[in-house]
């Protein structure tokens, strides 16, 4: 897809807290990387790669220095408390800007604001349960942990939120304007527009199970890996049939 689009400036750091110069924070590897739940919709999974594998084209080509983060529910440390899970939310999905995948030259395995800076762009939730979880504005207290939609909004300032509910067939989007998310409006073809990248999401049909994909600005279909490779195959028995019409043999050429 060509774009037109300016490279993405980093989004504004969330709320900082001033802390002594000698005090060491802990960084992705002093930070525990999974919380012991599992994962409730078999989809989940699958369903992450698929957005995964089509959007790399268009980010790769926003980022051509490879400078971008794909987490997959991957926690995101917003919030120094003990247990240190209590200040983490993991996006089932999400997309960082202008940061490198890697530190010290090995993967992330969380991704750590204090150490960052840069609050991811877009973060996208499958609802496992009634989607309460998802939309729970609760704001922290010394016992509880905040509500994933009270983190988005207010501690790591997501500029963009989508919560897919795959049970109910379901999508909704939240963009962050003046301090607070409200609720976007799809465009002419359902699908919402995610601008800063240059594309849009909505749900498709497929064997009988919706799924969450991305559109280009145009509404053509973003192809993961594998169907641009069976899209590739195709175009080539096309050509060899069409040589093989002409009395050429494929195979000579």
């Amino acid at each position: 897809m060509q774009t037109t689009e300016a490279p993405i400036k980093p989004v504004e750091p969330p709320n900082q807290i001033i802390l002594p110069t000698s005090l060491i924070l802990p960084d992705h590897q002093q930070l525990p990387d999974k919380d012991g739940t599992f994962v409730k919709n078999f989809q989940e999974h699958p369903q992450s790669i698929v957005l995964t594998s089509s959007i790399e084209p268009v980010l790769q080509k926003l980022h051509p220095d490879g400078r971008y983060c794909i987490g997959q529910d991957s926690g995101i440390y917003w919030r120094l408390i003990e247990p240190p899970e209590k200040g983490a939310e993991a996006p089932d999905w999400f997309y960082v800007p202008n940061v490198s995948p890697l530190i010290d030259g090995e993967y992330r395995r969380s991704y750590v604001l204090w150490k960052e800076y840069v609050a991811p762009l877009i973060a996208i939730e499958f609802v496992s349960g009634n989607g309460a979880e998802e939309r729970d504005a609760t704001p922290p207290s010394e016992t509880e942990k905040a509500g994933k939609f009270w983190v988005y909004e207010q501690a790591i300032r997501i500029p963009f939120y989508v919560i897919f509910d795959g049970f109910r067939d379901k999508l909704e989007a939240y963009h962050l304007l003046d301090g607070r998310y409200v609720k976007m409006s799809p465009n002419d073809r359902g699908h919402y527009a995610i601008a800063p990248m240059g594309v849009e999401l909505g749900l498709i049909l497929a064997n009988g199970v919706y799924w969450l994909r991305w559109w280009d600005g145009s509404g053509n279909l973003l192809l993961t890996g594998d169907e641009r490779a069976v899209r590739a195959e195709q175009k080539a028995q096309r050509l060899a049939e069409r040589l093989r019409a002409l009395g050429y043999d494929p195979e000579d050429i």
